[in-house]
């Protein structure tokens, strides 16, 4: 498997994460503090829905890599 140097599902996590904490913050200085509560909530949950879907895809690209890697080598195998 390849190392590249640009990660883009690191890049979307990082920059969903920024947005999100960007966000809670703006929604604490224009709403004040008990209106907000509930949008930060709101936001901080789709944060972490966002996280766990990325997480996922890692997951599903990494498995993906793997298995070609194994088919990769159990074809060198069975070569005289």
């Amino acid at each position: 498997m390849a190392n590249q140097s640009f990660d883009t599902l690191r890049a979307l996590a990082i920059a969903s994460q920024a947005l999100g904490f960007i966000l809670i913050l703006t929604l604490e200085t224009l709403m004040g503090g008990e209106a907000a509560r509930p949008w930060q909530g709101l936001t901080l949950g789709a944060m972490v829905l966002f996280a766990l879907g990325l997480a996922l895809a890692r997951r599903y690209r990494r498995n993906k890599a793997r298995k070609r890697l194994e088919g990769r080598l159990a074809d060198n195998d069975d070569e005289p």
